[in-house]
């Protein structure tokens, strides 16, 4: 039986659109050795409207791609379990931020070290294949998977069209590598600041999403030429 490819099949069978293996060993605030990232692309048609501003819709989708998330990863973690190895779903509500809005294991750190991306001047991971247009969840566990090739640097170059683009200002147009402090590339108060600013007057309420600077990522938009 080849475990990782069953899995997989599972994850992909129940909604992921993209599934990296990532080897975990060694990273901080990890007790699992492997962590299994996986991405699902938002709606090409929510992107253009998020270029102006997150509406009602982007919100109610933005829950509900979570949610999807939240029962792939479930469904991985029952399996493996089933298999006889330890593994946790690291579900939304098991993400706990702190006064800076870090996480102890941040979702893109699972995804670039199992190869889906890399982290954008957004301070987001861009994908090959949707961009930044995406959400991610990761799965722990301590199955014996087979690991995929990481991404240890940037793929964006001479691109700044999120820099340009982001209301805050927040972006510093650093092209990251591995282990780079997240405020080498953001501001991330000013990026929280100015999403609760924005969402208040257009939601009604305040709430970290914004979505420009995924929106017009290049990626993105190479996509949504397809």
């Amino acid at each position: 039986m080849d475990i990782t490819t069953d899995l997989k099949e599972l994850l992909y069978a129940a909604g992921a659109e993209l599934v990296g293996i990532a080897d975990l060993t060694g990273v901080e605030n990890c007790e699992y050795p492997v962590g299994v990232s996986v991405a699902i692309p938002l709606p090409p048609t929510i992107i253009e409207k998020v270029k102006v501003a997150p509406d009602q819709e982007y919100f109610e989708i933005y829950q509900d791609l979570n949610r999807r998330l939240d029962s792939i990863v479930a469904q991985g973690a029952d399996f493996l379990i089933e298999k006889g190895f330890r593994s946790l779903a690291l579900a939304k509500k098991l993400c706990f931020y702190d006064e800076n809005n870090r996480t102890a294991l941040p979702y893109k750190t699972v995804a670039t070290l199992g190869g889906l991306g890399w982290i954008g001047k957004n301070c987001l991971l861009v994908t090959p294949e949707y961009g930044s247009a995406i959400r991610l969840s990761v799965l722990l566990t301590e199955a014996p998977l087979i690991t995929d090739e990481p991404i240890l640097t940037s793929g964006c170059e001479n691109c700044d069209l999120c820099v340009t683009a982001c209301p805050a200002a927040a972006l510093h147009n650093t092209n990251w590598s591995a282990g780079m402090d997240r405020e080498l590339i953001v501001d991330a108060k000013a990026c929280e600041q100015k999403a609760l600013q924005i969402t208040e007057q257009e939601l009604g309420f305040p709430v970290t999403i914004c979505g420009k600077c995924f929106a017009v990522c290049l990626r993105t938009q190479k996509w949504l030429e397809l």
